[in-house]
C-alpha cells in the first residue's frame, strides 16, 4: 500500500495488513521486531557538518584569498597598519558567515523538537505510556485534548476530536477528524479528516488510532528530507560581490604592471617603480570593500529592527530590494488570523457587523443604521443562543509595559497623566466560537451578564457527522435548547422560525428564503452558521442528541471571515508600483483564499487560482507555462510549495517566501529569501528563514523591501566613490609614465590618500537617505551586472577626469622649474592635494543616479563630517613639520590652493553640469507641444 493511501481503508483492512488486534494492539515481542525494520519513531537530522569546517569554509573565497594576499605585501612595505586592518576585515566576515551557517543547522533540530515526548500506546492488551520513538507501525495508541499525536496515525474511533495542523497544512481552523474510510485515491492533506499528522496537536475530544508511518516516513519526516536536500540560494550580492572582486583584481593588477613597465622604459629606477606599482596595487584593491558592506548591512538591521523585521542572515538584508515576487502565507499575514462576524441575516433582513477582532467594539446596522437591541427581539435571542452555545472565551489583557506601571498607586497616577496604552483582548478556545462570543459582547450580552440569568445544565458536543452543537440551559422562566451548526443540517431539523417578531411555521418558501441567504453570504467566502432553539418542557429529559435536537424554532444565520489587515492593501499597492508581484499560498480552500485575495488587490484581472489537486496532476514543465500567471494557490501540501518556488526562480524570479508552519520550511529554505512569523511562526520556520518579522505583519516586508534597496543603492554609490578614485590614481601614474614625466606620487603618498578617503565617506555612503522615487521603479534583475544603468561609465569617466585634472595639475606646477627637485616636491603636493580634493568633491556625486545638484549635499551629516575630517588629514601631512618629511610635502600658496581646487572641482561640476543639461534637453524632446489658440471675447 502507497503511504498515500491509508485514507481509503476500513479499520478491518487497517487490522490484517498491519496484523495487529486493534483492541490488545501488538505484543512486545512484535513491536521489537518491528522497530529493528523500521526504525526508531525519530527525525533524522542527514549529514551534519562540523563547526570547524564551517569556520574554514569562510576562508575559502576568492576575494578572502587576495586580500590575504595583500596583508602579506602591505607587511613587507612596512604598512602594518594596513595590514592589520585587512586582517581585522578577514576575521570578521569570517566570524559573521561562520555565525550564519551554523544557525541555519540548528533548523532540524527544531523540527525534531515537534516531535512528541511520550505516548499512550496498548500493548499487550494494557494501555502504557512509552518515549514516542519507540512507537512502530501498527501500534494502537490513544489520544487526547492537549496530546501531540507522535506519529502519522489513521483513526479508528473519533468522539468529537479536532486537531490543530495549521503549522503542516496551512489550514486556519481546527480540523475535524473522522474515522470513516475516504474513498478518494489522492486529496490534499487537509482533506485527509481520517488521518492524524506527527507533530499536529489534538485541540478537542478523544481518539484511538493505529500508526501508520513512522519516523522519516511521515509528513514531517518528509519536509526533514525537504530541508536536508534543499540548498540555501546564493544572495544577488553576494554573486555579484565575487564577480567584482575577480574583476577588480585582474583589471587593478593588469594596469599596474603596466604602470611599472611603462616607468622603468622611460628612464625611471626599477626599485623605485616596483614600489610604486606595490603601492599602487594595494590602493586599487578595495580591500576595506567587504567591511564596508558588513557595516552598511549591519546599519541597515539595526534600522529594520526599529521597523519589526527581525535579520538572521546579513546578505539577506539587500536580497530583499531585489524581490520580484513576495509568495506569502494568508492567515495570520495577510488576514488577522481572528474570526470576526461580518454579516446576519434573521427574519429575511440583511445586517452588517462593524468592528474587527475580538474586541467587544463595534455595531449591528440594519441599511446603515445602528439596530436597537431593546426592541428587536429576534437579534437579541440569536445573540443568546450564540454566546450560550459555546465553549470560548475572550480575555481582556495589557502589554507588559502598561502592567508594570500599574504597579504601586505612584505608578497609577503617573499612568493617568499620559495617554492609556490600548488593551488587547485575546481568545481561548476555537476561533468561530470567539467571533460568536465578540459579537454578543459587542451589544452589551457578556459571559458575566449572560451567567445572571442562564445556567449551563448539559452539552451535546459538535460532531462531523451531525454538524451541529447544543447546549441546555436553566433560567428564570424555565428550561432552552440552544443550537447551532451547519445551516442546511440546522434547517432539516427546524419545524418554526423567528419572523418579524414572531414564530411561523417553517415552510418550503421560508426554508428556501433561508437556503438562499446561506448561499449569498458563503459566495462571499463566508464561514456560515446557523442558529436555532426551543423551549424545553418541564419534565423532558433530552438524552440523546437526535431526541433534542428536534422541532426547532431557526432563528437566523451568521457569516464570519478573517478579516484582512487594513494596512496590507496599500501595501500590497506599493508592491505593485513597485513592480513586485505578490502571489498567496494557503491551505485555506479556494473561494476563501480567491476572495481574500480580491479584497487585498492581489488577483489582478487575468490572473488564475490554482489548486493543490490541480498542481499534483502537472509536471515542472506544465507548472512552468502557468506559474507567471497564478496569483493564488490553494490548498497545497508543502511540496506543492516548494515547486511553487522553483518554478518561479526558473522563470528568473528573485522569490520572498513567507510562512509560519513546519510545512513552510523547505520553500523558504529554498527561496532567495525566506521570511518567517515572529509572533506564531514555529521554531523550524525560524531557523530555515533569513528574516523574522516581529509583528507577523506583510506591510513590514514592503518596509523591509525599500531598506534593501535603499541599501543596494548605497553600495553601489560606495562602489562607484571607490572604485573612481581608485581609477583616478592608477590612471595618474599611467598617463605620466606614458608622458614621460616624473612620478606625480611617492609610494607613501598613494597609501596615505587610499587611507584618508577610502574610509570614513565611503562608509557614510553607507547609511545615505534613499531617493525619493526608489519604490517607482521595478526591481533590478536577478542577474543584473554590479556595474548595470550606466555604472561602469560613470566610473570609468569620472576617474578619467580626476586622473587628467590631477596630471595636469602636477605639470602646471612642474613646468615653473622643470629641473629643480624642490618644484618637483611642490608639484607632487599639488598633485596629492587635487587627488584628494577631487575624490571628496566626487563623493556627493555619488549620493544621485542623476548628479551633483539632484540632492541638497548636507542633507547626509555623516558624510559631511567624514569629508570634513578627510580634509585635515590631509591638511595634517602637508602643514605638520613632524609628517612633511615622512610624507615627503610642502605647504602650498594661495595661488597653488586655487590651482588645486579649480582642478580638482571640475571632474563633478563638468559631469553634472552635462547631466543637467542633457536631461533638460531630453525632457523638452518628450514634453507634448501644445498649440497655441487665441481666445476672443
Amino acid at each position: 500500500m502507497e503511504q498515500n493511501s491509508w485514507h481509503r481503508l476500513g479499520a478491518e483492512e487497517l487490522q490484517r495488513m498491519f496484523s495487529v488486534h486493534l483492541q490488545k494492539g501488538l505484543s512486545g515481542e512484535d513491536a521489537a521486531e518491528r522497530r529493528k525494520q523500521s526504525g526508531q519513531n525519530e527525525l533524522s537530522e542527514g549529514k551534519t557538518v562540523s563547526p570547524f569546517t564551517l569556520l574554514l569554509n569562510q576562508f575559502k573565497d576568492f576575494m578572502v584569498l587576495v586580500l590575504m594576499g595583500a596583508t602579506l605585501v602591505s607587511g613587507l612595505l612596512g604598512e602594518y597598519l594596513d595590514a592589520i586592518t585587512i586582517i581585522a576585515i578577514i576575521l570578521l566576515n569570517g566570524a559573521l558567515g561562520f555565525v550564519q551557517e551554523f544557525r541555519a543547522e540548528r533548523s532540524l533540530r527544531a523540527l525534531k523538537q515537534l516531535s512528541a515526548p511520550t505516548a499512550k500506546v496498548i500493548r499487550d492488551g494494557k494501555s502504557e505510556i512509552l518515549p514516542a520513538k519507540m512507537l512502530v507501525p501498527g501500534d494502537i495508541v490513544l489520544l487526547e485534548s492537549g496530546d501531540r499525536i507522535p506519529a502519522d496515525v489513521r483513526w479508528l474511533e473519533c468522539s468529537a476530536l479536532y486537531a490543530e495542523e495549521s503549522a503542516l497544512t496551512g489550514e486556519s481552523l481546527p480540523v475535524s477528524k473522522h474515522s470513516e474510510p475516504i474513498h478518494a485515491e489522492e486529496i490534499p492533506l487537509g482533506d485527509q479528516k481520517n488521518i492524524g499528522f506527527m507533530g499536529t496537536m489534538v485541540t478537542r475530544g478523544t481518539g484511538r488510532a493505529i500508526v501508520v508511518r513512522t519516523g522519516m516516513d511521515t509528513e514531517m519526516g518528509k519536509i526533514a528530507d525537504l530541508i536536508q536536500n534543499t540548498e540555501s540560494q546564493e544572495t544577488p550580492l553576494q554573486h555579484r560581490l565575487e564577480q567584482l572582486g575577480k574583476i577588480l583584481i585582474y583589471v587593478s593588477l593588469g594596469l599596474t604592471i603596466v604602470v611599472v613597465a611603462a616607468g622603468i622604459l622611460h628612464g625611471q629606477p626599477a626599485t623605485a617603480m616596483f614600489l610604486a606599482g606595490v603601492s599602487l596595487a594595494v590602493a586599487a584593491i578595495p580591500e576595506g570593500l567587504p567591511a564596508i558592506v558588513t557595516i552598511a548591512l549591519a546599519l541597515g538591521v539595526q534600522r529594520m529592527i526599529k521597523r519589526k523585521a527581525i535579520v538572521r542572515k546579513l546578505p539577506s538584508v539587500e536580497t530583499l530590494g531585489c524581490a520580484s515576487v513576495i509568495c506569502s502565507d494568508k492567515t495570520g499575514t495577510l488576514t488577522q488570523n481572528k474570526m470576526t462576524v461580518t454579516r446576519l441575516w434573521t427574519g429575511g433582513r440583511a445586517l452588517a457587523v462593524t468592528g474587527e477582532g475580538y474586541a467587544p467594539a463595534g455595531q449591528i446596522l440594519e441599511k446603515g443604521r445602528a439596530v436597537d437591541l431593546k426592541h428587536d427581539q429576534s437579534l437579541r435571542r440569536m445573540l443568546q443562543v450564540g454566546a450560550l452555545c459555546n465553549n470560548a472565551e475572550i480575555i481582556e489583557t495589557f502589554p507588559s509595559e502598561l502592567r508594570g506601571k500599574r504597579k504601586g498607586k505612584d505608578k497609577v497616577n503617573e499612568l493617568d497623566k499620559g495617554p492609556v496604552t490600548p488593551s488587547v483582548w485575546e481568545l481561548k478556545g476555537d476561533p468561530t466560537e470567539g467571533a460568536l462570543v465578540a459579537l454578543s459582547a459587542k451589544m452589551g450580552l457578556t459571559s458575566q451578564s449572560l451567567a445572571v440569568s442562564y445556567s449551563r445544565e448539559k452539552e451535546f458536543p459538535f460532531d462531523s457527522e451531525r454538524k451541529l452543537m447544543s447546549v441546555v440551559v436553566g433560567h428564570p422562566g424555565g428550561r432552552m435548547l440552544c443550537t447551532k451548526g451547519a445551516p442546511d443540517v440546522l434547517l432539516s431539523r427546524c419545524t418554526y422560525m423567528l419572523w418579524d417578531g414572531g414564530v411561523v411555521p417553517c415552510t418550503p418558501t421560508l426554508r428556501q428564503r433561508v437556503l438562499d441567504a446561506n448561499e449569498e453570504l458563503a459566495s462571499g467566502a463566508l464561514r456560515v452558521l446557523g442558529m436555532a432553539y426551543r423551549d424545553m418542557r418541564p419534565n423532558e429529559s433530552a438524552n440523546s442528541e437526535k431526541e433534542a435536537e428536534s422541532q426547532l424554532i431557526f432563528i437566523g444565520l451568521a457569516g464570519m471571515i478573517d478579516p484582512p489587515r487594513r494596512e496590507v492593501r496599500d501595501a500590497i499597492s506599493v508592491t505593485r508600483r513597485a513592480g513586485i508581484k505578490t502571489v498567496m499560498i494557503t491551505g485555506d480552500h479556494g473561494a476563501t483564499a480567491e476572495a481574500i485575495a480580491h479584497q487585498l488587490g492581489i488577483l489582478q484581472r487575468g490572473g488564475t487560482v490554482l489548486t493543490g489537486s490541480q498542481l499534483t496532476r502537472m509536471d515542472d514543465d506544465e507548472l512552468d507555462k502557468v506559474s507567471d500567471n497564478v496569483y493564488v494557490y490553494a490548498r497545497v501540501s508543502p511540496e506543492h510549495k516548494l515547486r511553487i518556488v522553483k518554478s518561479l526562480q526558473r522563470h528568473g524570479h528573485v522569490v520572498a517566501m513567507t510562512g509560519d508552519g513546519v510545512n513552510d520550511a523547505p520553500a523558504i529554505k529554498a527561496a532567495d529569501i525566506g521570511i518567517s512569523m515572529g509572533i506564531t511562526g514555529t521554531d523550524v520556520t525560524k531557523e530555515a528563514s533569513s528574516l523574522i518579522l516581529g509583528d507577523d505583519n506583510f506591510s513590514t516586508i514592503v518596509a523591509a523591501i525599500e531598506e534593501g534597496r535603499n541599501i543596494y543603492e548605497n553600495i553601489r554609490k560606495f562602489i562607484r566613490y571607490l572604485l573612481a578614485s581608485n581609477v583616478g590614481e592608477i590612471l595618474t601614474m599611467f598617463f605620466a609614465m606614458m608622458l614621460g614625466l616624473p612620478l606625480p606620487l611617492v609610494p607613501i603618498q598613494i597609501l596615505w590618500v587610499n587611507l584618508v578617503t577610502d574610509g570614513l565617506p565611503a562608509m557614510a555612503l553607507g547609511v545615505d537617505q534613499p531617493e525619493k522615487d526608489l519604490m517607482e521603479h521595478k526591481p533590478r534583475g536577478a542577474k543584473e551586472n554590479i556595474f548595470a544603468r550606466r555604472l561602469g561609465w560613470k566610473i570609468v569617466s569620472r576617474g578619467l577626469l580626476i586622473g587628467l585634472c590631477t596630471l595636469i595639475a602636477f605639470w602646471l606646477t612642474l613646468r615653473i622649474a622643470p629641473g629643480n627637485p624642490a618644484q618637483l616636491v611642490r608639484a607632487q603636493s599639488v598633485a596629492f592635494a587635487t587627488l584628494v580634493m577631487a575624490q571628496l568633491i566626487h563623493v556627493f556625486d555619488c549620493r544621485s543616479s542623476r548628479s551633483v545638484f539632484h540632492r541638497n549635499p548636507f542633507q547626509n551629516k555623516y558624510l559631511v563630517l567624514a569629508v570634513l575630517s578627510s580634509v585635515l588629514l590631509m591638511l595634517a601631512v602637508m602643514y605638520l613639520p613632524l609628517l612633511q618629511p615622512v610624507f615627503k610635502t610642502v605647504p602650498l600658496n594661495f595661488r597653488e590652493w586655487c590651482l588645486v581646487l579649480v582642478s580638482s572641482g571640475i571632474p563633478t561640476f563638468l559631469m553634472g553640469a552635462g547631466s543637467v543639461w542633457g536631461g533638460n534637453r531630453k525632457r523638452s524632446r518628450n514634453r507634448p507641444m501644445i498649440k497655441s489658440t487665441k481666445i476672443s471675447a
